[in-house]
């Protein structure tokens, strides 16, 4: 199979994943701020981090894998484009401290998540 296939399938489970996470995140937690995207983007930086660093410095990963995992899965599943648009919507209708907290907590914590999961490549 050629690397877009593997990005294809990565995608697939990737935006599949996101889907059922927001939704879920939608019925069940509070609808002031979407949570979900939150989530996705923290977890999607996380798994991108510990990806990008376990396979630059501890094993020799195919570069098939770079396909499947970093571009085809982490690009599927994570979610700036829309955390993007949610944020201008909390602005453009007036939520301007909910704007302002998502695009902290996003940024913030997606940092956070892709420094940790270089430490935890790194530690194991």
């Amino acid at each position: 199979m050629r690397n877009t296939g593997w990005v294809a399938l990565g995608a697939i489970v990737g935006a599949n994943l996101r889907y059922i996470i927001s939704n879920w995140a939608m019925k069940n937690l509070s609808a002031s701020l979407p949570y979900g995207t939150l989530f996705i983007n923290a977890s999607g930086s996380f798994v991108l981090g510990f990806f990008l660093a376990w396979t630059t410095d501890r094993v020799f990963a195919d570069p098939r894998w770079r396909a499947l995992i970093a571009v085809g899965f982490c690009g599927g599943y994570t979610t700036f484009s829309s955390y993007a648009a949610e944020t201008y919507t909390l602005f453009g209708q007036g939520h301007y401290s909910l704007a302002f907290d998502n695009f902290l907590a996003n940024n913030v914590l997606g940092l956070f998540a892709v420094v940790a999961g270089m430490a935890l490549a790194r530690a194991l």
